[in-house]
């Protein structure tokens, strides 16, 4: 259990503390966005909650098999994932950060794939954060296109 609570302070810690270093600011606020991006109150509650389900995901991988493909892959998801919050708000280089959020979906589609046939609840666990970066995808693409 104690591997868990490492893994959950870790990763939500690390994503905390991205996006508190790493604010929309006025940039951002002066964009021209789609209707159909969520308040701003939305990001922090479901970035917590997906962070916990990657974690979570991340430790059962870990546990099995901490030098496989799947936890290579579950490394290189959160990287990415990482990468975009400085790319999109710091760097304001909206394209890049499309192309950040395309390799990350790529990449947690395939570690679903690797883990639905060892490990069906590492997989399900990501099935929110896939349909999330898929949306995050597409509200980028549209920021990008608006501006």
């Amino acid at each position: 259990m104690l591997q868990l609570l490492v893994f959950i302070v870790v990763v939500v810690g690390i994503g905390w503390l991205i996006g508190a270093t790493n604010l929309p600011g006025p940039w951002y606020a002066a964009l021209a966005k789609p209707s159909f991006v969520p308040p701003n109150w939305a990001f922090p509650v479901a970035w917590t909650i997906l962070y916990i389900l990657i974690a979570i995901a991340g430790w059962r991988t870990f546990r099995r098999e901490p030098r496989g493909k799947a936890m290579a892959i579950w490394i290189a998801q959160l990287a990415l994932n990482f990468a975009w919050s400085p790319v999109m708000f710091t760097g304001h280089q909206i394209g890049a950060a499309l192309a950040i959020l395309c390799c990350l979906l790529a990449a947690i589609v395939v570690y679903i794939g690797l883990e639905l046939s060892r490990d069906r609840l590492a997989a399900a666990l990501f099935i929110p954060y896939a349909a999330w970066v898929a949306f995050a995808g597409v509200l980028n693409a549209a920021i990008w296109h608006l501006n």
